[in-house]
Formats: structure tokens, sequence, C-alpha cells
């Protein structure tokens, strides 16, 4: 007997006598992306409402440091959108790993830039052991290990960055919610807020 016979015990057939073949549910579309084909094309309003959302609230960010000198951000808040209007359900995308990732992602930044200054090679230390705090706090996001190699490289103060980067994270995570509200169809982000 399969695995899958003894998950999902067939049916019997019609006249009560042999068991009819196994009729196993469709996986939910989240389970069909590991199957190890390529996701599905998006229909092109699921599309442009992605594009026009991850655009909308990148220009309102692009705005927010243009205003107070702080344009450093984009990098590592683009990919952040990316997943968060393209990939709404995956462990990525979710708000704790979002904001708490990134602030992580400096903080270490930060550290990394006391003890070992500026340079490529500490930016690189910087984003390993980003990535490894991640992983142990549960946190996934991969956009927070670009935004410690942002603060070893581009040494932003920390009395600016620190709450332009929290305020940033929150807002993404506030339109990925109202963008997921709008359509539909889109799958609801969050799956999990903590």
């Amino acid at each position: 007997m399969s695995s899958n016979t003894a998950l999902y015990p067939p049916p019997p057939a019609a006249d009560g006598f042999a068991p009819a073949a196994p009729v196993l549910p469709e996986p939910p579309r989240q389970a069909r992306v590991l199957t190890g084909r390529a996701p599905a094309r998006p229909t092109p309003a699921a599309a442009f409402h992605s594009v026009s959302a991850v655009t909308t609230v990148l220009l309102g960010l692009v705005a927010i440091g243009a205003m107070i000198h702080e344009p450093v951000l984009i990098p590592p808040l683009a990919a952040s959108a990316a997943l968060v209007h393209s990939a709404p359900t995956l462990p990525l995308a979710q708000p704790r790993g979002v904001v708490l990732g990134h602030l992580l992602g400096a903080g270490v930044g930060y550290a990394v830039l006391a003890l070992a200054g500026s340079s490529a090679w500490a930016a690189a230390v910087a984003a390993g052991v980003t990535l490894a705090l991640l992983i142990l706090a549960r946190t996934p996001h991969s956009a927070a290990c670009a935004t410690s190699v942002i603060v070893v490289l581009q040494t932003p103060a920390p009395g600016r960055f620190l709450p332009l980067l929290f305020g940033s994270t929150v807002l993404l995570v506030l339109t990925g919610c109202a963008a997921s509200r709008i359509r539909r169809k889109a799958p609801k982000y969050p799956a999990y807020w903590w």
C-alpha cells in the first residue's frame, strides 16, 4: 500500500464490492510550486497589480529618502517589495521577516562596521552573519542581508537610518496588506504576522 493510499483510502466502488481507484485532491497552489516545475504564469491583471504596487511603494520610499538625503534603502527594499507583492504567501515575505529581518541586518551591519570598518570583506562577513541570525531567529528574509551590506559599505548615520528603515519596512508591510485586499483573487497578505 503506497503512502498516498494510506493517507487517502480509496472510496468504495459504486456497487460496493471492488474499491475504486484512489481520488486524490489537487494540492493547493503553493504546494504545486514545490513539485519542481516553474510556477504558473500570472494573469496580466495580477502581473500589472504586482508591478504597479511595487513601483508605487518604491517611488514613495525614494521620495522620502530624497527629502532626508538617505537613498541607500532602495536596493534591499526593492527586493522586499518584490517578495511581498509577487509572492505574498512565502515565509520570506511575511511581516516578521521583512521588519525584524531588516532590523537584524542593520544591527549586524553596524556591529561589523564598528569591529572591522568599511570594506567589501567586512560587508561579505556582515551578510553571512546576518543570514545566520535570520535562520536562528526564524525570520527568513534574504533582502535583509543586503541591508547589512549597505550599512557596512555606505556607513549611514544610525540615528537617521534606523528609524527610516523601520518606518519603510512597516510601510511596505501595510501596502502589501492593502494591495492584497484590493484585488479579490489575490492571496491574502500576510499569511501570518509573527
